[in-house]
């Protein structure tokens, strides 16, 4: 009974010692940290570091970013490309800041106009155009990047 009491213990401490160990760079990443990382000491698992950089690939190979636009205009009839075009420059002409984009997913030709991160700046745009398009609607989609001035 005084192993057990006494091994119980020594298990334990082994255990937390063992637990405490440095990984090392087992998986060949080459790591390129801005100099303020490399003058700071932080013991992290390089498995995180590189979940980090395939997120960062993968918003690079984005092409714009998650947010929402006003769906106004949508047909599958045999001159809908016409008609949305028309419906295209007909809402530029009453919203001339606002962008408006034609999209084709078989067999519609859409438009969206407005280019928003949330729901509600979305909403609003939809409000004031509601009475030109009554069949306008909320969509998400991948908006453009933000013109920076």
């Amino acid at each position: 009974m005084k192993r057990f009491l006494i091994l119980v213990p020594a298990l334990l401490i082994a255990h937390v010692v063992a637990a405490q160990y440095v990984v090392t760079d087992t998986l060949g990443l080459g790591r390129k940290q801005p100099e303020i990382y490399q003058r700071l000491s932080l013991d992290e698992d390089l498995r995180l570091e590189k979940i980090v950089e395939w997120h960062i690939e993968k918003n690079q190979r984005m092409n714009g970013l998650s947010g929402y636009r006003v769906e106004i205009f949508f047909s599958s009839d045999l001159n809908a490309k016409e008609r949305a075009l028309k419906v295209k420059t007909d809402f530029l002409s009453l919203f001339p800041d606002v962008s408006a984009h034609v999209i084709y997913v078989s067999p519609d030709f859409k438009v969206r106009v407005g280019d928003f991160r949330t729901k509600n700046e979305a909403l609003r745009l939809m409000k004031q155009v509601q009475g030109r398009f009554p069949k306008a609607f909320i969509v998400p989609d991948m908006i453009n990047f933000p013109k920076l001035n």
